[in-house]
């Protein structure tokens, strides 16, 4: 066989002149093995999650928290809801918390659309997707104190409840970045589910995620106690296998990024790391997938990212 060592401006060159290079053997005498000719050439440019950043796109992050009762009685330390009065943080504070923390600086506004699922309302019936903020009804708080606010303030007005579902809040959140869609391409949005449990809409679930794998979201699940959590492994695509629909869609991308807690905890990479881990590459399959490019960052007042409320 032959070698050849070339440069880009090189194989530039040689696709303008039309002139063949040539391959020559490496071992004793300079004796030709063969020509190379160029039919095409083209070349891309690979842009960072950094460029876009950079340049004015942002992560809007959204969550949604587990209320069904096999999380325990709010009120028992043994319960995964328990709010520690020496300030000790339970694990549905410590995930909101890590990852909160990190994606508030890529959201300029840093108001997060904040739900909760499973619970009984008061004088209600079970809801599977409904707002933390129960003191104005609307689904966004301000930074991750407002999250951790209305998360334990939801505690002491609800009742833990079930089954677990995860429909209702992947649709909710998928509208909302479908809705952001029409107006721009410089939001991506990130949901962070906690949960203790199997849930029961298994394929509602698989469906609402392969339709949303077409749209600016990421979906990642954290796994909190010591539930069998072999469910949620089929849901992250991590091998290789994409999801698939009841009617035989497959996704688009892999959007779902799970991680138990338990197999985390104590060791040298954190919860938020090993969440946050494959978004970078999430974002970027998303934005060249789509020739969407980094731009300079725009001064005009945005649209608003979430869909009106429905006229009575």
């Amino acid at each position: 066989m032959g070698a050849l060592q070339t440069t880009i401006a090189q194989l530039e060159n040689l696709y303008k002149s039309k002139a063949g290079a040539n391959f020559y053997s490496k071992k004793g005498q300079k004796k030709l093995k063969g020509q190379l000719f160029l039919d095409t050439f083209q070349e891309k440019v690979q842009h960072t999650f950094l460029d876009y950043i950079s340049s004015g796109f942002e992560l809007n992050f959204m969550v949604a928290v587990d209320f069904t009762a096999s999380n325990g009685d709010p009120r028992t330390p043994q319960s995964l809801h328990y709010i520690d009065p020496s300030g000790r943080l339970n694990s549905y504070q410590q995930a909101i918390l890590g990852v909160s923390e990190v994606l508030q600086f890529y959201d300029k506004d840093r108001r997060f659309p904040a739900w909760g699922f499973g619970a009984k309302m008061p004088q209600g019936p079970v809801s599977h997707c409904f707002n933390l903020n129960a003191i104005t009804n609307d689904c966004e708080v301000v930074g991750f104190e407002g999250i951790m606010s209305a998360y334990s303030s939801t505690l002491y007005s609800v009742s833990l409840s079930g089954p677990t579902l995860f429909g209702p809040v992947i649709n909710k959140a998928a509208e909302i970045a479908s809705h952001s869609a029409q107006y721009g391409n410089n939001r991506y949005f990130v949901l962070l589910i906690i949960t203790d449990g199997v849930i029961t809409d298994e394929q509602e679930t698989k469906d609402s995620i392969v339709r949303a794998s077409d749209l600016p979201l990421s979906i990642l699940i954290v796994g909190v106690g010591n539930a069998d959590f072999t469910q949620m492994r089929t849901l992250d695509a991590d091998l290789g296998k994409r999801l698939q629909s009841s009617t035989g869609r497959v996704a688009t991308r892999d959007i779902v990024q799970f991680v138990p807690m338990r197999e985390v905890q104590g060791g040298q990479v954190t919860v938020v790391q090993s969440l946050l881990e494959e978004l970078p590459g999430q974002f970027l399959e998303y934005m060249r997938t789509r020739g969407i490019k980094p731009q300079p960052p725009q001064h005009a007042s945005a649209p608003p990212a979430y869909p009106p409320p429905p006229q009575l």
